[in-house]
């Protein structure tokens, strides 16, 4: 059986950390656009963010994939804490699209009182 490297299961965590805390950032500034009612420009950041997720998706899964062909990988703190941050990251986007929707229905509500 093969063994990964640890450096490169730390590279793998890292890219990880970095498009899904790319992700996390975009989604905040897309949070601040809504609040403006600045709606194209949110949904752009929300774009951008998820495509930052994908990034860290397939780093993910890429290691899966190393794992389920039989390659021996040793989790790391690093892991769990990069696995944690997509995790929460992805449900932050899910959260930002809900309360999209919500922040263009006060608007209109708003215009129309």
């Amino acid at each position: 059986m093969e063994k990964m490297e640890e450096s490169q299961s730390q590279l793998v965590a890292f890219n990880i950390i970095l498009y899904s805390g790319n992700a996390r950032s975009l989604i905040h500034e897309a949070m601040e656009y809504m609040r403006n009612d600045k709606f194209e420009q949110a949904q752009e950041k929300l774009l951008e963010a998820d495509q930052e997720l994908v990034q860290a998706h397939q780093a993910q899964t890429d290691l899966l994939q190393a794992f389920s062909k039989g390659t021996v990988i040793e989790i790391q703190i690093i892991m769990v804490h990069a696995q944690d941050h997509l995790m929460t990251t992805m449900t932050l986007l899910e959260v930002a699209k809900e309360m999209e929707y919500l922040y263009k229905k006060l608007s209109l509500l708003s215009q129309n009182a």
